[in-house]
């Protein structure tokens, strides 16, 4: 597989089931992830870099990691999947890391046949993500609602940007679309015609 891997986490004993898996997994490589400045280096010779947080009691140590890779100033490493590969799948973890950007939340065990398919999907699909002012990830809003019963569906809230993109193996991350929505200046305007 033409990707790279960066195993994030405390490197303890389910950071190292995970590397071990990771390196079983077919990526031009794996490695311990040691900031930003060296994922930009690979990312010029591996066009998609996955980062696969292992499981930490602490999931809050988490979001700088993650906050550094969603809002970094390098497309490929924005878009870069963010897969989190729990040692539970309680709502309340999958809850967390959706807000952090998460592409997919993974229960381990798994097998390397059924890991290996969970992390071919974050490649060749149109995928939308939206950036707000303390956002920026995957459209979570299907993900949310099958979570939480009872979502506010009617909200209004401030102004986003809704980006189409598409990761390949050979050029990296393509953005297809790219739109800037202000919900609240439109219902403003609205108003202010009737």
């Amino acid at each position: 597989m033409k990707a790279y891997a960066y195993v994030v986490g405390p490197q303890d004993k389910a950071w190292q089931t995970l590397f071990d898996m990771a390196g079983d997994l077919g990526f031009a490589g794996v490695s311990d992830y040691r900031g930003i400045s060296q994922v930009e280096q690979q990312a010029g010779e591996t066009p998609v870099c996955y980062f696969l947080f292992s499981a930490t009691a602490d999931l809050g140590a988490l979001r700088p990691v993650a906050d550094a890779i969603r809002f970094s100033t390098s497309r490929a490493i924005r878009f870069s999947p963010m897969v989190y590969c729990a040692e539970d799948s309680a709502v309340e973890t999958i809850m967390a890391c959706i807000n952090m950007g998460f592409d997919d939340v993974v229960a381990l065990p798994q097998s390397t046949v059924k890991l290996r398919e969970r992390l071919g999907r974050q490649i060749g699909h149109n995928m939308v993500f939206y950036e707000t002012a303390g956002y920026f990830g995957p459209d979570r809003r299907n993900r949310v609602a099958a979570l939480k019963p009872n979502p506010v569906a009617n909200r209004i809230g401030g102004p986003f940007r809704r980006l189409e993109i598409v990761r390949n193996l050979l050029d990296g991350v393509s953005v297809l679309r790219d739109e800037f929505s202000n919900p609240s200046a439109d219902v403003a305007a609205m108003q202010t015609l009737q």
